[in-house]
């Protein structure tokens, strides 16, 4: 079915700088108020805050999450079925069954360094139809430079690193077309899936947000209390909207333990699943380690894969909570992280923020430490701890396949 929302893809080969541009494009793009959502391919454990998080954090964060292609044919349906405007970083080395992503796409933006591969990527594109937005140039050391807008934008992106933010006129000039094009797809579409909300009582977050005072709109930590001050507790709540991973987690336990449902931008309107504790199975697709901090256990939740589908979630087990805090970390989708909320009833859980060097308390059954709360962490051991005390029965450990070390240096084309 055709869908006429825009998908762009990114693409070029390795080290050309197509993270640092699509992480820049999306804030630019935020800034503007402009709707539209950001995948990173290969899914390999990256965010924002791969861009924005202290870097030691990031090292012990980061992991590589595709072992096969089984999540393929998954995200391809996830592009085709888009609710929102997309970019879609493609990665450096795509096989040739990856490629096929690109037949999802509508629209294409070239970062290359060289002719050769410039050729390679302008040939991958149109053999899949792309419409070629903009042909630029990616030179480390060079020079910012716009050499013509139409009917490609051609011009050179200098300085494309981690840490850093892409600029010049080429930049803003492709800034201003995806404006242009993501909205004129886009007219209209916040009302419409407010209104397609399964709950009575829906939130937009942008508006909340404005509504808070904060200026510019960016959420804190120590928003959380006048948020849930704001919303009526036990009751149905809808959530639409950009947050943080902990801003979800802290409204859904709010809620509980009414049903709970979120805007996902790969599936629509999701109502949060309900996990159960337990041993996991040995093929689990959410693996579990846990680690001893002090006065805390720490929760590390690794996908088995690239890409954890919500029709799983039925199969899911969890560890049970600790008698202490307990703070959850991992690469997991919106609605993952809701439900690991809800079922936690610990003293109080906190969600990792690598950008705060810290976690944010999300739940507590206790003034202190208060919901909003970021507790600063001390460096996480290099070896799991022993299971914490709790009634149930100690799940069992699983090694990750390579150390966060090796997966961060492996990489080659960040998304």
């Amino acid at each position: 079915m055709f869908n006429p929302l825009p998908a762009v893809a990114i693409g070029g080969p390795p080290h050309s700088g197509k993270s640092v541009l699509a992480y820049s494009l999306t804030r630019a793009l935020r800034d503007r108020g402009v709707l539209h959502y950001l995948i990173r391919y290969p899914l390999d454990g990256e965010g924002d805050w791969f861009h924005e998080g202290p870097q030691e954090m990031v090292r012990y964060l980061r992991v590589k999450g595709a072992r096969s292609d089984a999540w393929l044919r998954l995200l391809r349906r996830d592009i085709a079925r888009r609710h929102l405007p997309l970019l879609v970083d493609m990665g450096g080395l795509p096989t040739q069954d990856q490629e096929a992503l690109l037949d999802e796409c509508t629209h294409a933006i070239l970062l290359t360094p060289d002719a050769e591969s410039r050729r390679e990527w302008a040939e991958r594109f149109a053999r899949h139809g792309l419409v070629l937005l903009a042909d630029l140039r990616s030179d480390l050391f060079g020079r910012n430079g716009l050499e013509r807008e139409e009917p490609v934008l051609v011009g050179t992106l200098a300085g494309l690193e981690r840490g850093q933010e892409a600029k010049g006129p080429a930049f803003e000039a492709l800034v201003a077309r995806l404006v242009d094009l993501f909205r004129t797809a886009s007219s209209d579409l916040r009302r419409r899936h407010l209104e397609q909300a399964p709950a009575e009582l829906v939130v937009d977050l942008d508006r909340l947000v404005h509504r808070l005072g904060e200026r510019p709109p960016r959420w804190q930590p120590g928003d959380l209390p006048g948020v849930l001050a704001y919303l009526p507790p036990r009751r149905p709540l809808a959530l639409y909207g950009r947050g943080p991973n902990w801003l979800y987690a802290a409204v859904a336990a709010h809620a509980a333990p009414s049903p709970f449902y979120l805007f996902d931008v790969r599936l629509g309107w999701v109502k949060t699943p309900s996990l159960r504790i337990g041993a996991p199975p040995a093929d689990t697709p959410l693996a579990t380690t846990l680690r001893a901090l002090e006065g805390s256990y720490l929760f590390e939740f690794v996908l088995s894969d690239a890409y954890l589908d919500i029709t799983e979630s039925d199969s899911l087990r969890v560890p049970p909570p600790p008698h202490t805090g307990l703070v959850l970390s991992g690469k997991l989708p919106l609605w993952l992280w809701a439900a690991l909320t809800r079922v936690y009833d610990a003293p109080w859980v906190a969600v990792l923020q690598p950008q705060l060097n810290g976690a944010v308390v999300v739940r507590a059954r206790h003034a202190s430490p208060a919901v909003g709360t970021v507790i600063s962490l001390p460096p996480v051991a290099s070896s799991p701890a022993p299971s914490p005390p709790s009634s149930g029965t100690p799940p069992r450990r699983r090694r990750r396949s390579r150390s966060a070390t090796e997966a961060s240096s492996a990489s080659t084309d960040p998304g």
